[in-house]
């Protein structure tokens, strides 16, 4: 009876162990290559298999997801022999198991140590100072060598990221200083920039004046000049219309006892201002002779022909 129960035991291991072969269930986004008497025979999708015991065998698994690999620090020399550590992140993908399984040994090591070597030859192209700048080119340039390269691997690098550039500590400090006196020059030439700017606003300032009050000048001028010429005019025209006058009375009856009347008024009042002053003046004799000055200046007012002075 124990012996029985000891075959049933051993029967019911068997048939556990002979499902636990045969039955496989595979995770999404995941591939197992499976090998049949150690050739390679089938690569499992996401789902579930049944495997031949004993024969089938897997051999490889891998995840199908987007993988990041860390790429160590390494040295690194620019093109003006300075010294840098470097170190980055790799994103890589399994495009082909079959190809990432017998293609080579272990492709993330092979991956690695290719994308170090690739990344001091791109760095050796370079100087210390287009390191940080040219960050994304030398990104760019490594996915494309290690990309032609993994082809052949079933495998598909995606991007790569350099996560640090960190220069000897000597040349940091020669940064800060280059930087330092790169900002000082910067504020000296601003400065200078801003005085010249306000010597140059000043000087416009200062010529716009002079040119606002010269023609300021020019026109008060040229107002005053109007204004004289205005007052030249209208004295001109007031002597003619006076003259025009006194001609006009001298022709009405009694015009010319008239004239007579005022040249004589203002020939007394004219000499008469003369004993006012204490000027020596040599008067000719017929001066004082009213009589004989009014005579004359009647005789000038009556040149004109037509006009017949009156008998006094």
């Amino acid at each position: 009876m124990s012996g029985e129960l000891t075959v049933a035991i051993f029967l019911a291991i068997l048939v556990v162990i002979i499902l636990a072969k045969t039955a496989v269930v595979v995770p999404q986004q995941s591939a197992y290559v499976v090998e049949r008497l150690g050739k390679y025979s089938a690569t499992m999708g996401a789902g579930f298999h049944i495997l031949i015991p004993f024969l089938d065998v897997i051999r490889y698994r891998h995840t199908l997801k987007e993988v990041a690999m860390d790429v160590p620090e390494q040295i690194c020399i620019t093109n003006d022999n300075v010294q840098v550590g470097v170190d980055g992140v790799l994103y890589t993908k399994v495009l082909d198991a079959e190809r990432a399984s017998y293609g080579i040994t272990d492709y993330r090591f092979a991956i690695s140590q290719l994308a170090q070597t690739t990344l001091r030859s791109e760095i050796g192209k370079i100087d210390l100072d287009r390191t940080f700048e040219e960050r994304t080119n030398i990104n760019i340039q490594l996915v494309n060598e290690l990309d032609k390269a993994s082809a052949s691997w079933g495998v598909k690098v995606l991007r790569y990221e350099i996560r640090n550039i960190n220069p000897p500590k000597d040349v940091v400090n020669a940064m800060e200083k280059q930087m330092r006196a790169e900002r000082e020059k910067r504020a000296v030439v601003l400065t200078s920039e801003g005085e010249r700017d306000a010597a140059i606003n000043s000087a416009e300032g200062q010529k716009q004046q002079v040119i606002k009050a010269s023609e300021a000048r020019q026109q008060q001028q040229i107002n005053e000049a109007e204004g004289q010429a205005q007052a030249i005019l209208a004295i001109a025209n007031a002597t003619a219309e006076g003259i025009r006058k006194v001609a006009e009375a001298n022709q009405v009856p009694g015009g010319f006892e008239a004239v007579q009347l005022r040249v004589a008024e203002q020939y007394i009042g004219e000499f008469g201002k003369l004993a006012h002053t204490s000027n020596t003046l040599v008067l000719p004799a017929s001066v004082s002779d009213v009589g004989s000055m009014i005579a004359l200046a009647m005789n000038v007012i009556n040149k004109n022909p037509g006009t017949t002075p009156s008998k006094t």
